[in-house]
């Protein structure tokens, strides 16, 4: 408990200096958002009492507390663009982004974790030479132009899904599913490669220890070995591979939602950069920041089910 306590603390912390940085950053921003609000009716009396309506004419911190304060209420603010409530803005696509990252990480861990147990079994064969080939081609390439192959070869030559054609889920879920595998796909690809490699890296280091020497030598059958020694093992480095990957995953769709015209996070996050709304861009990135240190969070109390000790050692 102690330990979980520890890392509830650290994660509460993170959350306050990223707002505070993030409040911070576009508090320096040049730009007023009274003038790009009022527009060709920006005259210098009106800009004034707009800001001053706004609370802009306050200090850093009245209005960072402010802002804080409100957010943790779940009122994220007034869009400057749409003049409507940001958490309305945000709350359809919050689920998009949320679940492109989700079937990415899911075909990470269908096919990077036998593939990467296959290939540690059988290293130095036909299939690890094959695979490593590969492997160092899709680390090469970035997610965003293996969208931009992907949507070439199975949008525009085999027709397999229609390139911008995006049905929301909650028009068609099926469909919704359907059209996020190609851009989960893109996300995962370099992510499968990364993680086959780390995995089979790990099982053969674990594979030249003296426990396993030791289990041998009591009359273990070597698959007994395999899977309840050296996998245990091996897997932990990888499972915390997996952590940092999704917490990576959920900020490169943003990426990916911009090649396929997936209106998600991604989309009015840079919409909302362009257009100098800082109360949108400030909750996406709260928003995220969340979800990443979340993500973190629960793989941290993975590993420590997995290895006890570090509860001890921290």
């Amino acid at each position: 408990m102690k330990y979980i306590g520890k890392k509830v603390i650290l994660m509460a912390a993170t959350l306050i200096v990223v707002s505070f940085l993030v409040f911070l950053s576009f508090f320096v921003m040049s730009g007023d958002p009274a003038t790009s609000m009022l527009g060709t009716q920006a005259t210098p009396d009106r800009v004034e009492a707009l800001r001053e309506e706004m609370g802009l004419n306050d200090s850093f911190f009245t209005q960072y507390f402010r802002w804080a304060g409100s957010f943790l209420k779940g009122d994220m603010g007034i869009s400057y663009s749409y003049r409507i409530p940001v958490e309305s803005m945000i709350a359809d696509k919050i689920p998009v982004t949320l679940a492109l990252t989700g079937i990415a990480f899911l075909m990470l861990i269908v096919l990077a974790i036998p593939l990467g147990i296959y290939i540690a079994k059988y290293a130095g064969g036909i299939a690890d030479r094959v695979i490593y080939v590969l492997n160092q081609i899709m680390m090469a390439i970035p997610p965003f132009f293996a969208g931009i192959l992907i949507t070439f070869l199975f949008g525009r030559i085999f027709k397999l899904f229609t390139p911008g054609g995006y049905v929301s889920y909650k028009d068609n879920f099926g469909q919704f599913i359907g059209y996020m595998f190609f851009p989960a796909l893109a996300i995962a690809l370099p992510k499968i490669a990364m993680a086959v490699k780390l995995l089979r890296s790990s099982v053969i280091g674990e594979v030249k220890k003296d426990y396993v020497r030791t289990a041998f030598s009591r009359g273990n059958r070597s698959n007994q070995v395999f899977y309840n020694h050296i996998l245990k093992n091996a897997l932990i480095p990888v499972i915390t591979f997996l952590g940092m990957t999704l917490a990576d995953m959920v900020a490169g769709s943003i990426i990916i939602e911009q090649v396929f015209g997936i209106p998600g996070l991604g989309r009015i996050l840079l919409t909302s950069i362009s257009n100098r709304d800082y109360p949108v861009v400030e909750a996406i990135i709260i928003c995220m920041a969340f979800i990443v240190v979340s993500i973190n969070f629960i793989v941290d109390i993975i590993y420590q089910l997995i290895d006890p000790r570090i509860s001890t050692e921290e």
